[in-house]
């Protein structure tokens, strides 16, 4: 007899992880971000809308509406730092703050970063997107619990309908302008929004991306203009929205951004930021040539 072969341990290495789940949020179904998913930590389905938050190789946890990325832990400051300091900063006196959306907490909680802010209200209209916020995202979060700050759960039309209140500076920090928050992109809301200003007062819009949504910041641009006297964009770099240039709309009754920024008080104030900065704050105004295009400034 020939020798004994010896026995072979069997196994298959090849399929000791199989894990291989992938998140897409696409534009038009053409072109998008995707995402490697660690796990699916939570999901929910909430009366406005579906909620996910995904735990993700490279950007760690992220918050998901619709479908729709909106926060993420490794991009948390680029877009909450600039819809918040830019209007802080230019406005000399911002004693009161409206925040239109911003459920997750992220504006608010640069806002009260600023201790000229007496009072600043966030209006969201979806509570459970907050207590998941507050739940998974606790750097942003903080802001919740300065005395200063008031959360109220109402759609955003109603509230600025029925308020008898003014405010120095209101921002929408708004999801797209799809289902019933595209109402609060209209001409018509806008005007609500000015009419709620004080004589002085600054509004700050997200208003998308200029090199995927130009239709929308085209119309966009062309109905602030005829409402306030002062309308200039804005720009970010933020990793995890579409083409990752994001614009704001800043729309003013009297100060301008640049010429009125008030750079002693950001000096004295000496913000620990990740994105703002004096720099910033003036090379956000720079744009691009197809961008002025859009929005018909020369």
């Amino acid at each position: 007899m020939g020798s004994k072969v010896p026995d072979t341990y069997i196994i298959e290495s090849s399929m000791e992880d199989l894990w291989n789940v992938w998140f897409t949020e696409l534009h038009l179904g053409n072109s998008g971000i995707t995402v490697k998913v660690k796990r699916l930590v939570e999901t929910t389905q909430s009366k406005f809308q579906r909620i996910d938050i995904l735990d993700t190789e490279d950007f760690g946890k992220m918050l998901v509406l619709y479908g729709s990325i909106m926060v993420a832990e490794k991009d948390l400051h680029s877009y909450n730092e600039m819809i918040t300091h830019v209007p802080l900063f230019t406005h000399p006196k911002p004693d009161k703050v409206l925040i239109i959306g911003g459920g997750d907490g992220g504006a608010l909680t640069n806002i009260m970063k600023h201790p000229e802010v007496k009072k600043a209200v966030m209006c969201e209209i979806d509570r459970k997107v907050t207590e998941l916020s507050i739940k998974h995202f606790p750097k942003i979060t903080g802001g919740f619990a300065d005395k200063r700050a008031k959360v109220v759960f109402r759609d955003g039309q109603e509230y600025i309908t029925k308020t008898k209140e003014k405010f120095d500076i209101i921002i929408l920090d708004l999801s797209d302008p799809v289902g019933p928050a595209a109402e609060l992109f209209q001409k018509k809301f806008h005007k609500k929004i000015y009419n709620r200003l004080n004589k002085d007062g600054i509004m700050v819009a997200q208003s998308e991306s200029p090199y995927y949504n130009d239709a929308t910041v085209r119309h966009m641009y062309r109905n602030l203009r005829e409402i306030f006297p002062i309308v200039k964009m804005y720009t970010a770099y933020v990793p995890i929205y579409p083409s990752c240039f994001w614009s704001f709309a800043f729309c003013s009754k009297k100060y301008h951004p640049i010429i009125d920024f008030d750079i002693d008080r950001y000096k004295k104030l000496k913000l620990k930021n990740n994105y703002y900065n004096l720099d910033m704050h003036i090379g956000s105004f720079a744009l691009p040539e197809y961008v002025k295009k859009i929005i018909g400034e020369k």
